[in-house]
């Protein structure tokens, strides 16, 4: 099990208590930082940390406004220096001097951020479904159901609606459902069920310009070595966008997952093994 810490971090509008997992030896010095897409939140990564923890010490954050962290109190904080802040105050609370991320779509891209800034403690970078060029389509398809509010009956009809907005995921067990399910509900004092992120997070992301998602210039400033993941069904991360990722930047090594759209998950050995494989691969 892991052990969930606490640390208090800085907005525009005030402080936040951020919420993060920590599996492994703490003295641990090789650390895979694990960061979720949207509207997901750190629980997405407990059977990949539970896999890797007897070899690297895994930290996953709850990014503000998801999971166990604080709601942020001007929902036009939910942008990438609230988050970039955040991360860094996890860092330095969890004494890390050097990383392996890992990056699941928004998580991805706050990886290339992260990786592209001069002195970045990121060694090594793995990207999740997600690249320079964020396909429209993908953009109405999320902003059909961020942001929303629904409020359900029982825990059935809550897992039902997860496994239907988060079809693309692929084809996932009985049980794999269920545990995204559960890390994502919250009951409510009259006993119904709502999910466990704060709706105004859709706020920024609605007011985003496609211009936002070019970030050629971040990806051809990466330096550390870099593995690029990306469901082979995904409408967010197009073949073609990676393909010139992979010429372009840090040329990264590239798996493609079968019959996944966004995005691959890593809850299984087939989706796991390359993440594992290219972190203990030499620099």
């Amino acid at each position: 099990m892991p052990t969930l810490r606490f640390v208090h971090s800085l907005s525009p509008h005030g402080f936040h208590r951020v919420a993060y997992r920590d599996w492994g030896a703490e003295d641990n010095p090789d650390v895979l930082f694990c960061v979720h897409g949207l509207t997901r939140n750190g629980l997405d990564f407990e059977t990949l940390a539970q896999r890797l923890s007897h070899r690297w010490r895994v930290l996953s954050p709850d990014l503000p406004g998801r999971g166990e962290s604080d709601w942020l109190l001007n929902a036009a904080d939910y942008v990438y220096p609230t988050y970039l802040t955040t991360i860094t105050a996890v860092l330095a609370h969890a004494r890390v001097q050097r990383i392996a991320w890992l990056g699941t779509s928004l998580g991805g891209l706050l990886g290339m951020v992260m990786a592209a800034q001069p002195n970045t403690p990121v060694e090594k970078l793995i990207v999740n479904d997600v690249g320079t060029i964020i396909e429209p389509a993908a953009l109405t398809r999320i902003a059909g159901y961020v942001g929303l509010d629904p409020e359900f009956g029982s825990f059935a009809e809550l897992e039902a609606h997860i496994r239907a907005i988060s079809a693309p995921f692929g084809p996932l067990t009985d049980p794999q459902w269920r545990s995204l399910a559960e890390s994502t509900c919250r009951r409510t004092p009259e006993g119904r069920y709502r999910l466990k992120y704060d709706p105004g997070i859709a706020l920024p992301f609605k007011q985003a310009t496609p211009t936002a998602t070019d970030l050629w210039p971040i990806w051809d400033a990466i330096r550390c070595p870099t593995l690029l993941i990306r469901g082979e069904e995904s409408d967010l991360l197009s073949r073609e966008t990676a393909q010139q990722m992979q010429s372009r930047g840090p040329k990264p090594a590239r798996v493609d997952v079968p019959g996944v759209g966004h995005a691959p998950m890593l809850m299984s050995d087939d989706q796991i093994d390359p993440v594992a494989d290219f972190l203990e691969r030499r620099s």
